[in-house]
């Protein structure tokens, strides 16, 4: 038997990740009434924590964050800067010269931080942070969350979109066996949206080259694979610390979302490394891909996407 919610949000957000969180806030500091609705019921998750869940955030994001007064929560995370950019005013190291050294990856190629030239940037005005911070996923949402909480943002953990039915006035959204009206629907559900797919948005770019393996395994012999990143015939291996892995395996994407064992993933580390490591346990592991798609619109009606529903790469 369902049951309908009688009251009418202005917007229901699908997703409380980064963008569904921070949206949110946005709309309600405009006095709409919002509504974020999560599947995942625990917003903790050892791949949102480091060393996996190391997220890079850029000029844009950063100075939306300091005019909403979040940036030195986001950037005071122990470990995740280590002294680097992206400190809340600090345009320089610590010396008081610009930084220098490491600066980051963009897909895996390397950059420094001579590299960067803010002030060639003709379109970006000075402010008040670097142009690059990183930051821990959980702790990202941990601060985002409660800020939402804060402006007035209801979420309801553990109740994900399941399906929605858009008029010209409102969209009801089915979550269980719950139905919700609001006058918009925003989908920030991710690279896999319900929303996207069930809203019928065109999703068109490329089709992936390779798997990608993010692991952390205990190793028999630790020494056979040296720490770093590492190309080899048939892919690429970067070693972070000890037993923590990215392996990128040029398979067409084929083993994306199949069932990670633990032989499964000694089988691929070997046929990536071209050695004959041997796996004693299997601790946390996820696969990703290349495939780069966006959205050829960002709104029907009073349905819209953003993030990674609209786009990923």
């Amino acid at each position: 038997m369902s049951h309908d919610d009688t009251r009418v949000y202005d917007v229901i957000i699908a997703g409380a990740g980064p963008v569904g969180l921070f949206l949110a806030s946005e709309l309600r500091l405009s006095k709409l009434s919002v509504l974020v609705l999560e599947q995942s019921e625990d917003p903790h998750s050892p791949l949102k924590r480091l060393p996996f869940g190391m997220r890079g955030l850029w000029g844009p994001s950063i100075e939306a964050f300091y005019r909403r007064g979040l940036l030195e929560q986001i950037a005071s995370q122990p470990r995740a800067n280590k002294g680097g950019p992206g400190q809340p005013g600090s345009g320089s190291g610590a010396s008081g010269s610009p930084p220098r050294g490491a600066a980051g990856h963009f897909a895996g190629i390397q950059f420094d931080h001579d590299n960067i030239d803010p002030s060639r940037w003709t379109y970006r005005l000075a402010g008040p942070g670097d142009t690059q911070l990183g930051a821990e996923m959980e702790h990202l949402e941990r601060v985002l969350a409660a800020h939402a909480l804060s402006v007035g943002v209801e979420i309801r953990r553990g109740r994900g979109v399941q399906g929605f039915e858009p008029s010209n006035d409102e969209v009801t959204v089915r979550t269980g066996e719950e139905r919700i009206r609001a006058r918009f629907l925003v989908g920030c559900d991710g690279g896999r949206s319900t929303v996207r797919k069930q809203g019928g948005f065109d999703f068109v770019g490329t089709e992936p080259e390779f798997t990608g393996y993010s692991v952390e395994v205990e190793l028999t012999d630790p020494s056979i694979l040296p720490l770093g990143r590492h190309y080899t015939p048939t892919g690429m291996y970067t070693q972070w610390q000890p037993g923590v892995f990215g392996l990128v395996d040029f398979d067409g994407g084929a083993s994306h979302r199949e069932e990670l064992t633990c032989e499964r993933v000694q089988t691929v580390l070997r046929r990536v490394s071209c050695t004959d490591v041997t796996l004693n346990a299997l601790n946390l592991a996820s696969t990703w891909t290349d495939r780069s798609k966006q959205a050829t619109s960002y709104r029907k009606g009073r349905v819209l996407l953003a993030g990674d529903a609209a786009h990923i790469h």
